[in-house]
């Protein structure tokens, strides 16, 4: 396993990053970027253990129900690349477990990868999200076929891509990138039916980066959550990258085109859900702290936004753990979350995420925008009107109100917070996305026994006479 130090010194790979205008010759000494490697760095240093056969949590397949609870709950206290890094990998060997009858070489080689990640104690995010030009076009009609990601060469020992995949959260941060179709492709889109490993600092890669990072000038205690927690989102350039075969995953198989998609979905939006349920519980606990604070936890239309928030959290865990109690199981014995639960869970949180940042920016009040700074309460020439103004009763002084109102716009209301808004909707996939999935794995032959019981149509019915 990896320490921090040795995780960042492994980051100095002659990988191609840029950000804001600039080449990053170092991405952990640049500023914009530092904090997404320090955060991973500290996830190596707490999962450390000596020794040539430790390997960490996150390279775990669970194969019980117990052990996807147990999964789901450690990711909760996972930086991202490590949780990106789980989700993938098991995006990789569920999608191998659907192919194997098929392509046993290529759930070979995803097995053989997932063992050499663990190995080499690697980080990977999953790269799916094409630039699509002309949305309304398919791949092979677009008037530049590298709009999507797809196979330009190859020889006996592999294949050239050529491409870009946007939205790929901490890339610049992690070693590996597993890179898949967008979607489902159709005779004559061979070429973008693609799957496959490639290395951050392959030759030809190249990573435009954005970020929600604060500026490294601004006062961390402005920003407490997003100035610990750094992402970044990297625009990815594939300038004719080779990917030995060994490390192909499909190339040209169009009936499995879209199985990595589907695959991947599974994991990302139950990680999502779980990282949710958490979320809306901090939702609640900001709103009662601040109506606390504010003297107004009593009145009812205070408590009846808070209980409709409270409604939220308990929805949504309730559907992670029916995603978790009703897995499903490989002929591999892998265990896999439900699909109905997982997207409908998916869906419903996401759709509702801003209704419940309104009822907590509505609880809040005005301050979340317009509260000083703590820079602000220590200065002495303005540091007794900040004191006297923003105390609002016995117990409750200018400080701690003032953090909550920091915290609240920090974490809903500022960068981080638009990005999370933003996030919510379309982290695996959008939320049609989710509305198929839950429509193709639903009950219908179910419901409609239901409803024709109901209308007095069932099967023990007496015809008319």
């Amino acid at each position: 396993m990896l320490t921090g130090a040795q995780y960042l010194e492994s980051l100095r790979d002659g990988r191609q990053v840029y950000v804001n205008g600039h080449a990053v010759p170092d991405v952990t000494q640049e500023p914009l970027l530092k904090g997404a490697a320090e955060w991973a760095a500290q996830g190596y240093d707490r999962h450390y253990q000596p020794g040539p056969d430790a390997y960490g949590p996150y390279f775990f397949v669970p194969k019980s129900v117990e052990d996807l609870r147990a999964q789901e709950e450690r990711q909760l206290h996972w930086d991202f690349p490590t949780a990106s890094t789980s989700q993938g990998l098991l995006m990789v060997l569920t999608a191998a477990s659907r192919m194997r009858a098929e392509y046993p070489v290529y759930a070979e080689r995803a097995e053989a990868y997932f063992e050499e990640s663990r190995r080499r104690d690697i980080r990977c995010v999953q790269t799916i999200t094409d630039a699509k030009g002309n949305r309304a076009l398919s791949p092979m009609k677009q008037d530049d076929p590298d709009l999507y990601v797809r196979v330009v060469d190859r020889s006996s020992d592999g294949v050239v891509i050529r491409g870009a995949k946007l939205h790929i959260s901490s890339a610049s941060v992690a070693h590996e990138m597993i890179v898949m179709p967008t979607k489902r492709m159709k005779p004559g889109e061979e070429a973008w039916a693609f799957a496959g490993a490639v290395p951050v600092n392959a030759p030809g890669v190249k990573i435009i980066n954005a970020t929600f990072a604060p500026r490294p000038d601004l006062d961390p205690e402005f920003f407490p959550y997003s100035s610990q927690r750094v992402m970044t989102e990297g625009f990815i350039v594939f300038d004719d990258v080779f990917v030995p075969n060994e490390r192909i995953f499909l190339d040209g198989e169009i009936e499995h085109s879209a199985t990595f998609a589907h695959s991947l979905g599974l994991w990302e939006r139950l990680g999502s859900i779980a990282h949710y349920a958490k979320l809306a519980d901090t939702l609640v606990g900001l709103a009662q702290l601040i109506a606390e604070a504010n003297g107004i936890q009593r009145i009812p239309h205070i408590k009846d936004k808070i209980a409709e928030m409270i409604n939220y959290a308990v929805l949504i865990r309730g559907s992670l753990e029916a995603a978790i109690e009703h897995a499903t199981f490989t002929p591999e014995g892998w265990a896999s979350p439900d699909e109905l639960y997982t997207n409908a869970a998916k869906y419903y949180a996401a759709a509702e995420f801003s209704h419940m940042v309104r009822h907590l920016h509505d609880i809040a009040g005005g301050s979340v925008l317009t509260a000083p700074s703590l820079r602000d309460l220590r200065n002495p020439e303005t540091g007794p009107y900040v004191s006297k103004y923003m105390r609002t009763m016995e117990g409750v002084d200018a400080e701690y109100r003032m953090r909550l109102f920091h915290a609240i716009r920090d974490f809903t209301a500022d960068a981080y917070g638009g990005w999370q808004h933003v996030t919510m909707l379309q982290a695996g996939g959008g939320l049609y996305a989710q509305k198929v999935v839950v429509a193709k794995h639903y009950n219908m032959d179910h419901a409609k026994e239901l409803a024709l019981a109901v209308a007095g149509l069932g099967p023990d019915r007496e015809p008319l006479r």
